[in-house]
């Protein structure tokens, strides 16, 4: 059996995106890859994330919100940012480790009503198992 990958996902605060693409990973991977998520601060979880994630049969409420640490990139095997701030901050990574940009919308600068805060939330999760799927795949080939 291969060594399983190791996927460290970094976005801005560590609250949203990037929590819940680490809860993806540990939960779609069967072994196959291990996650991490840090941030370029910690800003904590947000609620609505860990709501939407377990509405999936997610729990990401065990999960820390973290600093990004030069441990977490010499760890890394991939690190996937999230947002474009994260892509634009995020110290270099060693030559060995594959780097992944994502673009994906922050659910938590959503307005509106709680029902369309939330379809944003769900919204942004469907979109992140989708990447995660597609990169498990990509490990795997």
């Amino acid at each position: 059996m291969t060594t399983p990958a190791h996927v460290l996902f970094v976005c801005t605060g560590n609250a949203c995106r990037s929590q819940m693409a680490e809860g993806w990973l540990r939960y779609l991977a069967d072994g196959r890859a291990e996650p991490r998520s840090a941030g370029i601060e910690a800003h904590g979880q947000n609620p609505r994330a860990i709501e939407v994630m377990a509405e999936a049969g997610v729990n990401i409420s065990g999960q820390a919100s973290s600093v990004l640490q030069d441990e977490d990139l010499a760890w890394a095997d991939v690190v996937v940012t999230v947002c474009g701030h994260a892509d634009e901050h995020c110290p270099v990574v060693p030559p060995d480790v594959r780097r992944v940009h994502w673009p994906l919308s922050d659910p938590a600068k959503a307005s509106g009503a709680e029902e369309q805060i939330m379809a944003e939330f769900r919204r942004t999760r469907d979109e992140i198992r989708a990447r995660v799927a597609s990169l498990l795949d990509e490990l795997n080939t």
